[in-house]
C-alpha cells in the first residue's frame, strides 16, 4: 500500500513554502550536483527521482506523487544526488532548506511528525530494495503490486514501472499480457 504524509504534515510543509512551481511534461525540477536549496512537496502531477547511468540505462530512484516530497535526502547535502523530472504537468512547492530546518528546530510536533514520514520513507526504500532480489519478473510484479494497492500504472507508463523494478520493458509486457489472459 502507498503511505501518504499525513494532512497535518503536508499543510505543514504548504505554510513553510516559499513559491509555487509549474513543471511541463520531462522538465527538470533540479538536476544533479545542483547545489541544494530547497526540498519539494508535489501538489499534482508526478515527478521522478532519476539517475542516468554512462552506458544509456536509467534507473527511478522514487516515484513522487501528489502529496510526497522529492529531495528530503538531499536536504543535509551540498548537492541533489539524482535528477527531479516531471512525468506530467506537475505543480510542486518549494520549501526552503533554511525555513525547513528552522521548523525543525523551534515546532516539536513538526519535527516529530517529519521523523514519522522519513521512518516510512526507510521502510519502502527497503521494500524496493527486497524487490530488486525477487529473481522473477512475476515475483517483481506482485511485490510491486502488493506495496501499490494492486494498482498498475497507466499503459503508457509502463516502461517506467519496467525500470522501477528492475526488468526490461519487453519482459514487463509479457507478464502483463500473460495476466491479462488468465
Amino acid at each position: 500500500m502507498i503511505m501518504i504524509m499525513s494532512d497535518d504534515l503536508i499543510d505543514a510543509l504548504r505554510a513553510l513554502a516559499a513559491r509555487s512551481c509549474q513543471l511541463c511534461s520531462g522538465e527538470y525540477l533540479f538536476r544533479r550536483d545542483d547545489p541544494v536549496a530547497s526540498l519539494f512537496l508535489v501538489e499534482s502531477g508526478e515527478v521522478h527521482l532519476v539517475r542516468f547511468h554512462y552506458e544509456g540505462s536509467t534507473l527511478v530512484l522514487q516515484r513522487v506523487g501528489a502529496g510526497q516530497v522529492a529531495a528530503e535526502a538531499s536536504l543535509y547535502s551540498r548537492t541533489y544526488h539524482c535528477d527531479a523530472v516531471a512525468l506530467r504537468s506537475s505543480v510542486v512547492m518549494e520549501i526552503p532548506g533554511a525555513v525547513f530546518r528552522h521548523a525543525m528546530g523551534s515546532k516539536p510536533a513538526f519535527a516529530e511528525s517529519w521523523s514519522r514520514h522519513l521512518a516510512r520513507e526507510v521502510q519502502k526504500s527497503r521494500f524496493r530494495a527486497e524487490l530488486l532480489t525477487i529473481k522473477t519478473v512475476t515475483g517483481r510484479v506482485d511485490a510491486w503490486l502488493n506495496l501499490n494497492a494492486g494498482r498498475l500504472p497507466d499503459k503508457g507508463e509502463w516502461k517506467v514501472l519496467a525500470s522501477e523494478i528492475g526488468v526490461s520493458p519487453e519482459a514487463l509486457y509479457r507478464e502483463l499480457a500473460k495476466r491479462k489472459a488468465l
